[in-house]
């Protein structure tokens, strides 16, 4: 079988760790082209290293390749602002684009909670990796009961967060927040991130807290290990750090939300995270680009499959 000839805009973390991906893991895409604007950034050396055309030029340079045409999809791992300009140029030439930043253009996207629905979006959102590796737990509460409330805390080392990373840390929190209700199902949403600068860095750590109605202790666990399970499919490292915490809040001891401006009576869920990165490019301490560029991958890989199986079809007919 042909494969797809993808293009990923950014030369830094995620951009170089999702190209790696690609060329290591990948049975239905190929790199057509590395983008960046550092002509001496590490990522767009060892691309050159690799065989993989690249540019330094930035969306220019990437519209000015030979081989331009043949690319079906376009990640972009740069920033939310610069990721409008090169939405619009993508759009012009009918790409498929994958928006690894916050800007939200497209629909927010989480493989294993709506991956399936999104495929025919001609820009996808995916969310942060914040979002990636929480988003899920909250959906699977909200699977077996109404969550008024949900809020995550997403832990990253300082080490793996790039320039674009800390540009975007406004345009995370509101995205994520977003996407907890949009996607996870909570009525509100918010999101929290930590920059963490010790040493030795500390791999990824991820805390949600879902407020809900049921109490049933044994389907909420039940939904978030089948959810688990799913995540980690497609990123090994996922996992969860123990056993899903509850608490219960009566008339006698109500908790007040702020966020809410009001009293909540009912269960508390707490999940606690961890996400060990595959190492493709950043130590293994990095899975927050490891979450970001396996979520990317997945949804390129089912809109390549999608695809094919639509033309397998109308060929038959």
């Amino acid at each position: 079988m042909s494969k797809t000839k993808v293009a990923i805009i950014g030369s830094g973390n995620i951009g170089t760790d999702l190209m790696i991906k690609v060329l290591r893991l990948s049975d239905v895409l190929e790199m057509g082209a590395f983008v960046g604007i550092d002509p001496e950034s590490d990522g767009l050396k060892r691309a050159e290293r690799m065989g993989v055309p690249i540019t330094a030029e930035g969306i220019d340079g990437l519209t000015r390749l030979p081989n331009f045409q043949e690319i079906k999809i376009v990640f972009d791992a740069t920033s939310a602002g610069a990721h409008k300009k090169h939405d619009a140029v993508l759009q012009s030439f009918g790409k498929r684009v994958i928006d690894l930043t916050p800007a939200a253009i497209g629909p927010f996207t989480v493989p294993c909670v709506n991956g399936e629905q999104n495929l025919d979006a001609p820009n996808v959102n995916m969310v942060t990796c914040g979002g990636q590796a929480t988003i899920p737990i909250v959906a699977a509460v909200s699977a077996v009961s109404n969550v008024p409330y949900a809020e995550i805390v997403a832990s990253i080392s300082s080490r793996s967060a790039g320039p674009g990373t800390r540009a975007n840390i406004d345009e995370f929190t509101e995205t994520t927040s977003q996407a907890i209700e949009k996607v996870g199902g909570a009525k509100r949403g918010k999101a929290i991130i930590v920059l963490n600068p010790a040493e030795p860095p500390l791999i990824m750590r991820d805390t949600v807290y879902c407020l809900c109605e049921s109490t049933d202790e044994e389907a909420v666990t039940a939904s978030i290990e089948a959810t688990v399970a799913k995540v980690k499919s497609y990123v090994p490292g996922y996992r969860m750090k123990q056993k899903v915490q509850f608490q219960h809040y009566t008339d006698e001891n109500p908790l007040f939300i702020a966020e809410l401006g009001r009293s909540f009576t009912g269960m508390k869920v707490t999940v606690f995270l961890e996400v060990e990165g595959a190492a493709h490019y950043l130590p293994a301490y990095a899975g927050n680009l490891d979450i970001m560029t396996s979520a990317a991958l997945a949804t390129a890989e089912s809109i390549v499959r999608r695809q094919k199986h639509e033309s397998t079809a109308a060929e038959a007919v």
